[in-house]
């Protein structure tokens, strides 16, 4: 039995592959980009007074406005006045007007002089103002406030402010004590998030889409959807992942290309993958080269195998380093295998054992191949061993081979059970040989027909001989019935099955079965088919049918095949026939051979028949 992956191909690489800090990355960024907006927001009047300002001389105007009253002392002007010129960028402006109106108590005013001093580069002061606006109220200085506290680690102090911005309905806080609350594990992650995220906050929906993908994938692509048209990238390569997986390519590809478009480097993967299953394969290359070179080391990998596929083994080879060098390790397994195809093996092994220690399971394994083929057993097992420990069923199979060839039977079996659990159609064989080899027939059944139906002809060949072992003897046809008018039996079916797969011993079993029938035309073909593949029963069987018809000429080819291949039963026919027909020599060479192969009732009677042809020719 030979070892599964010496003929490995390219590794089918995810078309979207998840990044290992995505949730985190997007948090950061979100946040980061709401702080400078949301504390300049905290009065409902300067909101809608915001909102009137369409065009620079709008703004100018309503700045005027309110510096002739904010000169005059009138703390809402100044609040307003200051939080006009934060927002422009004017810190020497701002400030002594939001501290002005902050010495009136006005809470927007406090909020905002924190925003103006965190950007002059003083959080300690800044956190103090917040701490003053959210005392009085100022859901934005909580959040603030909370925020100050979780990135000095203090998270009980973060949580607290992060509640009370959350619960006065503040979308951004409600995404923050989401955020933390979802980094420490803790409960009420998704009540936040969805707070957040119906208020239009697009962060906040694609995590509560993410927290309800599993649970309830009809809404989780909802959220999506809104966080997808809001702009949000990696929401739109989620959606258009969901929509492929469903069939609905068209619009997966349109999610992809929206993605792609704003830098999504996983979507512009996705999407060559879509383009090369359309049979557009210099699109797919260029959107696969775009990802490539924004660090997508699948992209680089799927570059380097259509180079491969083409021949260009040097331009494929440099896409595969750049894999590599992206940390994609199926880079290194990918070059491998295309080193060993170009028989460079020292080379081939480097890369194989790079992608191994990487925690690479299939070039673990390929390695351990590799091992074993130059002798090195003790140098393979423990590749095997980490390779089917990550998952690898293929190293299963093979550690149960590798037990096997040292006569550790039940060490084999365990690694065949677990191969075979995980759906290896050979391990599932081996398990139900061994199982039959133990009695346990029904045990082994279940697992002859799992091999069988995943395509293997030697399990479908036991599997039939099983269920015929199995069987009840057949009743005696009634008087007047037909011999062979019974229906075909389930055994019968799997014997069928294994010859139209090839199995030579399948192939003269159903022509017995035929014969039996009085189907000499179908018994013929089937011994035939194993003769001329190899079978020495086929052939002698066949031998006996063209006997039968009175074409010894060609039955005498077919037994002298099966004679020469070790068929004791085939010699001494060939012993008689030649009796009869006067080659006393010719007889005795035969009649030595049967004796030779046997068994024990074949070499009796060509024992007899010998000493009668040598009488016949002293005589």
């Amino acid at each position: 039995m030979g070892y599964m992956g010496d003929r490995s191909t390219l590794l089918e690489t995810g078309r979207f592959v998840r990044a290992r800090a995505e949730a985190g990355t997007g948090a950061n960024e979100s946040a980061r980009g709401a702080d400078t907006q949301t504390a300049l927001t905290d009065a409902d009047f300067a909101e809608e007074m915001f909102a009137e300002t369409d065009t620079a001389s709008d703004a100018a105007e309503l700045e005027a406005r309110h510096r002739v009253a904010a000169d005059k002392g009138d703390p809402g002007a100044m609040s307003v006045l200051g939080a006009l010129l934060l927002r422009r960028g004017d810190l020497d402006g701002a400030e002594p007007y939001l501290r002005g109106a902050t010495a009136e108590g006005d809470r927007a005013a406090a909020n905002n002089l924190g925003v103006l001093l965190l950007q002059r580069g003083y959080p300690d002061e800044a956190a103090g103002w917040w701490r003053v606006a959210a005392v009085a109220g100022s859901a934005p200085a909580a959040h603030a406030l909370g925020r100050h506290f979780r990135e000095r680690g203090d998270e009980p102090a973060a949580e607290y402010w992060l509640r009370q911005a959350a619960e006065s309905g503040h979308a951004l806080g409600a995404f923050g004590l989401a955020d933390l609350l979802e980094h420490r594990g803790d409960k009420g992650v998704e009540r936040w998030f969805r707070a957040a995220a119906e208020q239009g906050h697009r962060e906040a929906a694609y995590r509560l889409a993410r927290h309800l993908r599993k649970g309830d994938p009809a809404e989780a692509e909802q959220w999506y959807r809104q966080a997808a048209a809001r702009g949000h990238r990696r929401a739109a390569l989620h959606l258009g992942a969901l929509l492929e997986a469903r069939g609905e390519l068209k619009e997966a590809g349109r999610w992809y290309l929206t993605s792609a478009k704003q830098g999504e480097a996983r979507a512009a993967c996705a999407l060559g993958f879509l383009l090369r299953d359309a049979g557009d394969e210099e699109s797919a290359a260029a959107w696969w080269h775009r990802a490539a070179e924004d660090g997508d080391g699948n992209a680089a990998n799927a570059l380097g195998a259509l180079h491969a596929a083409r021949g260009e083994t040097q331009t494929a080879e440099r896409w595969y380093r750049t894999a590599m060098d992206a940390g994609d390790q199926n880079g290194a397994y990918n070059l491998a295998l295309l080193c060993a195809a170009q028989d460079r093996t020292a080379q081939a092994e480097q890369w194989y054992r790079r992608a191994a220690y990487a925690g690479h399971r299939e070039a673990a394994n390929a390695l351990a191949i590799m091992l074993l083929q130059v002798g090195d057993a003790a140098g393979a097992e423990p590749w095997f061993s980490k390779a089917a420990e990550a998952g690898s069923v293929d190293a299963a199979f093979n550690l149960g081979i590798l037990f096997a060839s040292r006569d550790e039977d039940r060490t084999a079996l365990k690694w065949y059970e677990r191969a075979a659990s995980a759906g290896h159609t050979d391990a599932a064989l081996q398990v139900g040989i061994a199982l039959v080899r133990d009695g346990e027939e029904r045990a082994a059944e279940r697992h002859l027909r799992c091999a069988a139906g995943g395509g293997s002809a030697e399990a479908a060949f036991r599997l039939a001989a099983l269920l015929e072992s199995l069987a009840p003897p057949p009743e005696p046809p009634a008087l007047g019935e037909p011999v062979g008018g019974a229906p075909r039996t389930e055994s019968e079916e799997w014997y069928e099955r294994a010859a139209e797969l090839g199995h030579r011993r399948a192939q003269v079993r159903v022509g017995m079965l035929a014969a039996a029938r009085g189907d000499m035309v179908v018994a013929a073909r089937w011994y035939r088919e194993a003769a001329e593949a190899g079978s020495r029963n086929g052939a002698f069987n066949l031998g006996l049918l063209l006997a039968r018809e009175g074409n010894e000429p060609e039955a005498a080819l077919w037994w002298t095949r099966a004679a020469v291949a070790g068929h004791g039963r085939a010699a001494l026919r060939l012993g008689l026939l030649a009796a009869r027909h006067g080659d006393l020599a010719e007889g005795q060479k035969w009649c030595a051979r049967a004796m030779e192969l046997g068994p024990a009732e074949v070499s009796e009677r060509a024992a007899r028949l010998r000493e009668a042809l040598a009488e016949e020719l002293s005589a």
